[in-house]
């Protein structure tokens, strides 16, 4: 902690100002101000003044929703540009499947969003996605692989305590 004093430079200052300075990353500086003034001969009344800047907010760099690897980012984008149109990839989920929900997938035109879907950027390409399928997805990885067996988009769903086999149904505890 680092203190300053400024003063006047006669004998008996009517003024000090003291400023604290924290090492803290959490902290602001702060001043405390003494004033004083002459209410009778030989006593001096002092007052005593503190402030406190605030600290501007901690910007951490948040994660998307959801995340798109660079196959499935590349696959996509060629599949939106055989369509020739300005599309977004709509992610939601709907009951049924193997393990309860399911995962859909569909392009779709940019001004077919509601106003509660979120929208999300990758690099360029746009999602679209529903509040409530948002909640089962929050965090989902979204991956392609063009293998013979087992190729395709794959989900890595943080939120699913069950998968089934094909990796397009799961289940989530909420």
């Amino acid at each position: 902690m680092a203190l300053t004093t400024i003063a006047s430079a006669t004998r008996c200052p009517s003024a000090v100002q003291l400023s604290i300075n924290s090492s803290s990353a959490c902290s602001s500086p702060s001043f405390v101000s003494l004033r004083s003034s002459s209410a009778s001969v030989g006593r001096r009344k002092w007052s005593i003044r503190a402030t406190s800047a605030s600290a501007a907010p901690i910007v951490e760099e948040v994660a998307p929703p959801i995340t798109l690897t660079e196959n499935a980012l590349k696959h996509l984008n060629r599949m939106r540009s055989e369509r020739r149109e300005n599309l977004c990839l709509r992610i939601g989920v709907k009951q049924g499947g193997c393990s309860g929900m399911s995962y859909m997938m569909d392009f779709e035109s940019k001004e077919n969003a509601r106003p509660d879907d979120s929208i999300i950027e990758c690099d360029g390409f746009t999602i679209v996605c529903d509040p409530k399928s948002l909640l089962f997805i929050f965090g989902m990885q979204l991956d392609y692989s063009d293998a013979l067996i087992g190729g395709g988009f794959s989900f890595k769903n943080p939120n699913a305590t069950q998968t089934c086999g094909c990796g397009k149904s799961f289940n989530a505890e909420m």
